[in-house]
């Protein structure tokens, strides 16, 4: 098993979230919306997803800072994001090192037609729960933010395995829960998972199903 590392979490602290708005806002039919993953999901109302995910510059630089730094990428480096949607963190990394070999594949349709044209080349329609068609550690970093929990338990043996046959690293970030509050405040906000696990249930998962990588946990409080 690999490290457990600090990468999405100051980001994914810096922003607000009232709960109980959510869970109280017919959410059965916002979950319903969500899981769509089309324009609704992503530039529709807060609602049935992010509420506009646009690019803001330097938003996602921390980030692709830490995953360069910490996995020593360099010209050349192979990476691929498993759940890339408009694929602002893949243009980022882009920003910091232009020669830097990416390819992402997510299968939300209009995540992808709306995605940096810069990177577009670069990024395809492909399920996580689907054998990826690239070789054996064909990538010097296969990453995956807050994807996998929205598969269920048969989906993630096949998703986790393939991460993990595909690159020779690999950094992982889901959300989860340490304990009551956080699992209450976690189910009042997941509109797409599928998969609600405490830390160590996931990591006895990763274990299991065959991920060796890095791995990163956030949580709703």
């Amino acid at each position: 098993m690999g490290k457990l590392r600090n990468i999405v979490t100051p980001l994914h602290e810096s922003t607000k979230r009232d709960y109980l708005a959510r869970m109280v806002d017919d959410k059965v039919h916002c979950m319903e919306i969500a899981k769509q993953y089309d324009k609704d999901y992503w530039d529709g109302d807060r609602r049935y997803g992010y509420g506009g995910y646009k690019y803001i510059p330097g938003r996602w630089k921390p980030v692709a800072e830490k995953l360069i730094n910490i996995y020593n990428l360099t010209s050349g480096s192979r990476v691929l994001d498993i759940g890339c949607g408009k694929g602002y963190l893949l243009y980022e990394m882009k920003l910091l090192i232009p020669d830097l070999d990416i390819t992402g594949i997510d299968s939300s349709d209009y995540g992808l037609e709306n995605a940096k044209e810069k990177i577009k080349p670069f990024i395809y329609k492909h399920r996580a729960e689907v054998k990826l068609p690239y070789k054996d550690k064909e990538f010097d970093l296969v990453i995956s933010l807050g994807t996998f929990h929205n598969l269920r338990l048969p989906e993630l043996k096949i998703a986790l395995s393939e991460m993990d046959r595909v690159g020779k690293k690999g950094y992982l970030m889901l959300e989860s829960y340490r304990n009551e509050e956080e699992l209450f405040c976690l189910q009042c906000w997941a509109l797409t998972a599928e998969s609600f696990f405490d830390t160590d249930e996931w990591i006895w998962i990763y274990d299991w199903f065959g991920y060796s990588g890095d791995y990163e946990f956030i949580y709703f409080d």
